[in-house]
Order: C-alpha cells, then structure tokens, then sequence
C-alpha cells in the first residue's frame, strides 16, 4: 500500500527543490533511461531516516559540485510502486532492491551504483564524496587517456 501522499511531500520536497524530476510511471522510467544521452542521476527516494539523515543530504551536498549530472530523476519506492518495479527489473537488474539508492547512468548504462547498505553505515558527507567521485569520473567533460 503507498505511503500517505500528504506525508511524504517533504521528502519529495528535498528532491525536487534541487530541480530532480520526479517518474511516476513505468513508461517515464523506461522511456527517461533508454532515451538518456549524457549523464542521469537516479534516485530511488524513501521514507526511511536514512534517506533523510543521510542520502538526501549527501545527494544535496555532492549536486553542488562543479562536474554533475545532466539529468537528474527520482522514484519514490513504497510511493511509485510500479515505476519502482521497473527501475529495478529492468535497469538495475542483478542488483538486490534497495531504498534509498542512487544509481548513476552514462547514456543508458549503469555506471555506479549506491545501494541502502552503503549509506546506512555511513555519514552524508562520505556519500557526497562517493557521488562527487563518480561525478568527476563520468560527468567531466575532460577526456582521458
């Protein structure tokens, strides 16, 4: 059963004051990933405290980086049950469900990928350097050797 749309407003708030569009649909998921050229920043949103102690600050923080995504996303699982689904079945297949999580894609591949796990054990501000790391390795318009 979703979440209680009046109480998980502030929570989308977060995300979209930092100009993430929110998917609702399978159909926005697929067509938003297969469709991407350049960098996508996905997250799946939550409800849970460390979505907001942690990955919401931590995706703040590291989107004031210099180098970063082109387009930026989000889903909120226990909110867009199906949209969720299809993120995860079909664009992060083989990756264990996770919320919060943020996924980075380059065109339509994955390139990392921030499962619940790695942010429960850890402050916002080490996610931020996780995110901003990956931001410089695949958002930079330098090209390397």
């Amino acid at each position: 059963m979703p979440f209680d749309p009046v109480m998980i407003q502030p929570f989308r708030d977060e995300l979209t004051e930092l100009g993430i569009k929110e998917l609702y649909t399978p159909q926005e998921v697929d067509n938003t990933i297969s469709n991407n050229k350049g960098t996508l920043l996905f997250v799946i949103n939550s409800v849970c405290g460390c979505a907001a102690g942690k990955a919401r600050p931590a995706i703040h923080k590291a989107l004031q980086h210099a180098n970063k995504p082109q387009h930026l996303v989000s889903v909120f699982a226990g909110q867009e049950v199906d949209a969720t689904a299809r993120l995860r079945e079909r664009w992060l297949q083989g990756i264990p469900p996770s919320s919060p999580s943020i996924a980075l894609y380059k065109d339509n591949e994955l390139v990392h990928f921030i499962p619940r796990f790695k942010i429960e054990g850890r402050m916002a501000d080490e996610i931020a350097a996780d995110l901003i790391s990956a931001f410089d390795e695949y958002c930079s318009d330098k090209v390397t050797a």
